[in-house]
């Protein structure tokens, strides 16, 4: 699916003059009068491709501050970029605010699909993070998520001083506990972000190469001696079929450590679905942590109304709700973030993915080459 739609996008990119113009008058207007717009607009609709259910509770704040309705319709993330991209050529798409990962920012120029640049007109703003992830919203795309990779563990089997932190630890782990430790590598990142650092780790790459998008013949077999890796303690772990596949079968007594989303697992544990014993943690060689960003396309229908919901999404009063509910980590300096499920000193060993398309290239890689192998 992200190679079909990495290949639209660079249709896309060539396409000029798309979204041009767009609602750019509206950026010349005082937030008062854009208050005043988004009122008369009525509704907003967010495109978000997770816990729609949970986030159509908390915009009925939102509603109850603006009287502006908020519509959450079902979709996927990809399938919700599609959409937008699809519909460029419109004077009015059906999307407000679109919702997405901060590495889908590379597939399309925000300066033409997306309304801003808003560091001047959102009162919020200056606290708003439009770098995230190691990706630059360049004023046009605002994080209102942030979210890390790690590892969730039974403390019931495991102590703290022993959680593995290295590549030699986790060969240790393996030899010792076979078959104890699950990741994915479809349906959802955490597994991924384990076996790219893995990959990381064991080439010895430099961090400022290791997060090039290049993709190379060459640059593809030096990651070699990491499958080789995967084959070589192929009995110390299990693939599981998604995160939350992982997240269960650790909380049901199968596994001892399980590779996750900070995010994910709270979110669960909030809802009673995966047991308060389990714990997480980041190691220390490192995880992939990031966030997911807010544009405004350019063609928004309630287009007022879609800025007035991106600078409220993004408020710490909005941003410690997500950490209360969520656990996500809060984007906004005065956000309490004390749901938190890591101490902020652990964060020191967040990573930064890969830029496409090789971070898509490692996850089909692995998949041929210790996947289909083993």
């Amino acid at each position: 699916m992200f190679r079909t739609l990495i290949a639209t996008v660079a249709t896309v990119a060539t396409a000029s003059g798309a979204f041009a113009g767009g609602h750019s008058e509206l950026l010349s207007k005082s937030w008062d009068e854009i208050v005043a717009q988004a009122k008369e607009e009525g509704q907003v609709s967010w495109f978000v491709w997770y816990f729609q259910p949970r986030y159509r509770e908390i915009a009925k704040a939102f509603t109850e501050e603006y009287g502006i309705e908020v519509v959450i319709p079902e979709g996927t993330h990809e399938g919700n970029i599609e959409k937008f991209l699809a519909e460029r050529n419109r004077d009015a798409g059906d999307i407000d605010v679109l919702a997405m990962g901060t590495d889908r920012i590379d597939l399309f120029d925000p300066t033409e699909m997306a309304l801003g640049p808003l560091t001047d007109v959102l009162p919020e703003a200056p606290n708003m993070r439009t770098e995230l992830g190691g990706h630059d919203g360049l004023g046009y795309a605002f994080g209102y998520w942030g979210n890390q990779t790690g590892i969730a563990y039974d403390p019931n089997k495991i102590a703290d001083a022993d959680l593995p932190q290295t590549i030699e630890d986790f060969e240790a782990f393996f030899a010792a506990n076979p078959g104890a430790f699950g990741f994915n590598y479809e349906n959802g990142g955490s597994g991924p972000s384990f076996f790219q650092n893995v990959t990381r780790n064991i080439i010895n790459a430099e961090m400022d190469d290791w997060l090039s998008g290049e993709v190379t013949e060459d640059r593809m077999a030096s990651l070699k001696p990491a499958w080789d890796w995967f084959l070589d303690h192929t009995d110390g772990y299990v693939i599981t079929a998604s995160n939350t596949d992982s997240l269960q079968r650790i909380s049901g007594g199968e596994f001892t450590m399980v590779a996750a989303w900070e995010d994910h697992l709270y979110g669960l544990q909030v809802k009673g679905e995966i047991d308060d014993r389990i714990k997480y943690y980041i190691p220390e060689f490192g995880m992939n942590g990031g966030g997911n960003y807010n544009i405004v396309p350019a063609n928004a229908p309630n287009p007022a109304a879609a800025l007035v919901f991106l600078n409220w999404v993004s408020s710490a009063e909005t941003q410690t709700a997500f950490n209360q509910v969520f656990g996500a980590a809060p984007m906004h300096p005065n956000a309490d973030d004390s749901k938190a499920l890591v101490p902020n000193e652990m964060r020191q060993y967040s990573t930064i993915w890969p830029g496409n398309p090789f971070n898509t290239e490692i996850r089909q890689a692995f998949v041929e080459n210790v996947v289909l192998e083993r």
